[in-house]
């Protein structure tokens, strides 16, 4: 599952590279991870949501609730069997501008960091949900199908991704029509290996108070 990405472009050509209008001062991450703030293209627009649904839980001590956390990752073959995904994936499909998605590769707490992009492209579409949420305002979630040979010795799946003909149909088709482009990617991808650790030290996520939506 896909845990970190990178969308590197401004938001401003991200926009105009998709045709799309873009929310002023709407802020973002360049390395997003659960519950950072993404570009999502959603209803002709290009805007910040929070990436993640939340999810709640008690705690097995005290029985008192938990603060949420989010569920940044939908699989494909539970779109329509969960409450938290059947809603979004029949009535709210988005597009998710991608650069690049890591990997933890290697031993655990001794992961390294792996990218994959598409050759040729600065930027690719991700096939996404979202919804409103009372704790967060818009929150997406990254649709995930089974991952292709190129990857598959480091994770057995991987973000679905759109060609350019399939937008439409994966935002404005019926339901049926999106899941049958829920499909491991065919083309080649770019594979950058680094010896950068997973576990380093995170940027402080700003709350989500303070985030431009």
């Amino acid at each position: 599952m896909c845990n970190l990405y990178r969308m590197n472009a401004k938001g401003a050509e991200v926009a105009k590279l998709f045709g799309k209008a873009f929310t002023p001062g709407a802020n973002f991450a360049a390395e997003v991870w659960p519950g950072y703030p993404g570009l999502v293209i959603e209803g002709g627009t290009l805007r910040a949501m929070s990436w993640g649904f939340p999810r709640h839980a008690v705690s097995k001590k005290t029985g008192k609730p938990l603060k949420p956390s989010p569920v940044n990752n939908a699989r494909d073959d539970n779109l329509r069997r969960y409450p938290i995904w059947r809603d979004s994936f029949r009535d709210r499909r988005c597009l998710i501008p991608v650069t690049q998605w890591c990997e933890p590769e290697g031993q655990d707490r001794r992961n390294t960091r792996t990218w994959y992009s598409l050759p040729g492209e600065e930027v690719f579409i991700a096939a996404g949900i979202w919804r409103p949420t009372d704790e967060w305002g818009e929150a997406y979630s990254m649709v995930m199908v089974d991952g292709c040979e190129q990857m598959s010795d480091v994770h057995d799946r991987m973000p679905t991704i759109l060609r350019r003909e399939d937008w439409a149909r994966w935002t404005e088709g019926s339901p049926d029509e999106a899941f049958e482009l829920l499909r491991t990617w065919d083309g080649p991808l770019v594979v950058d290996r680094t010896d950068e650790p997973w576990f380093k030290p995170l940027t402080k996520v700003p709350s989500h108070e303070n985030r431009l939506f």
